[in-house]
């Protein structure tokens, strides 16, 4: 089973992950943010992953140091729980539909990492978490994960949609990009960092 344990301790936060990603598709555990938590629950569920987060930070300040941090563990994680990266497809893409909203993942397990996000939203905010952190959770994630992560937001009006078709999408983009399809390593160079 692909799997790895992370923890990670600064002055603002103190966050662990262990993760799965030949998991059930189960979240356990709290960011102290209930949307993101809403959101992490649907990457685990959508993804077919299986996490368990501890998490404590600085929500006094506000949530930024708890997103960021968060979508670093997770990203070693998943770059750490897949290894040298033998026999998966590598590619993956999804296109999200959440009623107005529709959002599309395209993702390379490629060991450059790089992030686009094309993605507005209407509202500062939805619960205690806002909404620009989007982008700063899915940074953290593919920098640290080691992956290409292309994001885009086709539209949409009702904020939390939007960022939960975001998250859907990354997380069966994803899915079908950690599948064994194999056993070579999936690159001309026959390499991946």
């Amino acid at each position: 089973m692909r799997q790895e344990f992370i923890n990670r301790q600064t002055a603002e936060t103190r966050i662990s992950v262990n993760l799965s990603v030949d998991g059930t598709g189960s979240f356990d555990g709290s960011s102290g943010i209930g949307f993101f938590d809403h959101m992490l629950n649907s990457f685990a569920v959508h993804g077919g992953f299986d996490i368990v987060l501890s998490a404590k930070g600085d929500l006094n300040v506000d949530c930024h140091h708890t997103v960021e941090d968060i979508g670093i563990v997770l990203g070693k994680a998943f770059c750490g729980a897949l290894g040298d990266k033998r026999g998966i497809a590598r590619f993956g893409s999804c296109a999200i539909p959440m009623d107005e909203a529709l959002a599309r993942a395209v993702v390379d397990i490629s060991g450059r990492p790089y992030l686009v996000f094309d993605a507005e939203f209407k509202d500062s905010r939805v619960g205690e978490f806002d909404t620009c952190l989007t982008e700063e959770f899915f940074r953290a994630f593919a920098f640290n994960a080691g992956i290409t992560l292309h994001l885009s937001l086709l539209y949409g009006s009702n904020s939390h949609h939007c960022i939960e078709a975001l998250f859907k999408a990354t997380a069966r983009a994803l899915k079908a990009s950690v599948k064994i399809e194999g056993d070579g390593i999936p690159s001309t160079k026959e390499y991946i960092e």
